[in-house]
């Protein structure tokens, strides 16, 4: 671990990024440019002790999750995260196609998404990020672990993952959720980990065998659905995608026709966060 060159590498990253660019209003007292470092702390998911006892060159060596998330927070690009982890001593992180770092240019367009429902989705469906609208329409979706991470294999195995829609389009995001998950089976390959999840749904749903044995691959996305919300009721969202090709991750927002019920029901999300 090289502490001198790991604080000035977050320093400097940390001075380079503005409020506006994460999604943080500037105010009118700020009087220095850059991120402070309680603010990236937040944006971190740490303590700002922890965080400032890094830059200050004091503190344990930041564990791999750690430096993850500070990444994350710092938006750094796949070379500065790697740059990062060999700073702290540890080896850098494989760029899978399944990588859960999320491209700094997704992440700056959902900070600024931070009144309307919005999410990044691993080709998995793993959910990645989600802003405060979000979990107010469909739940915080991030505390999921190991296999339960991916919503097709919630879909199958947790019959309350179910609820968040209407009973009469279930089999309409069964096929969706499997043609999806059949894609990067197909694309990740025998050792992957949609594999495992395809191996462990064929033995655990005869409803997922019937859905996987049509090898339907045509029905992967859909741009208007149904919401069941537990205190608004039904409501009508239409889904806007951002791909992501070189993470294999997508961002979408959720949005409903302006004037609408549904649009009204939206607005009131910030109400039951």
């Amino acid at each position: 671990m090289d502490r001198a060159q790991l604080a000035d590498f977050l320093r400097t990253r940390r001075e380079a990024l503005q409020p506006e660019d994460v999604g943080l209003p500037r105010g009118p007292r700020r009087r220095t440019g850059g991120l402070r470092r309680e603010e990236v702390a937040a944006l971190s998911g740490m303590s700002a002790d922890y965080y400032s006892r890094i830059e200050q060159q004091r503190g344990p060596t930041p564990s791999e999750p750690m430096l993850a998330a500070i990444a994350r927070g710092l938006h750094l690009s796949l070379d500065e995260r790697d740059h990062l982890f060999r700073l702290a001593g540890h080896a850098t992180p494989k760029r899978a196609p399944r990588s859960e770092h999320i491209n700094p240019g997704i992440m700056r367009i959902l900070d600024r998404l931070q009144d309307t429902p919005a999410q990044v989705l691993s080709s998995l469906g793993e959910t990645l990020s989600q802003t405060r609208p979000a979990i107010a329409l469909l739940g915080d979706d991030t505390r999921w672990t190991g296999k339960a991470r991916s919503m097709v294999y919630r879909w199958y195995t947790e019959p309350e993952s179910r609820l968040i829609y209407p009973e009469r389009d279930h089999p309409m995001h069964s096929r969706i959720f499997t043609a999806q998950l059949r894609i990067t089976y197909t694309r990740e390959g025998k050792d992957s980990r949609a594999a495992a999840i395809v191996d462990e749904l064929l033995d655990l749903s005869p409803e997922f065998r019937q859905v996987w044995a049509a090898h339907d691959v045509s029905a992967t996305h859909l741009d208007a659905k149904r919401i069941a919300h537990a205190q608004l009721g039904e409501i009508e969202v239409h889904c806007q995608t951002l791909v992501d090709p070189g993470q294999s991750q997508v961002l979408l927002v959720f949005t409903a026709v302006p004037g609408s019920e549904s649009y009204e029901k939206l607005q009131l999300l910030s109400a039951v966060v």
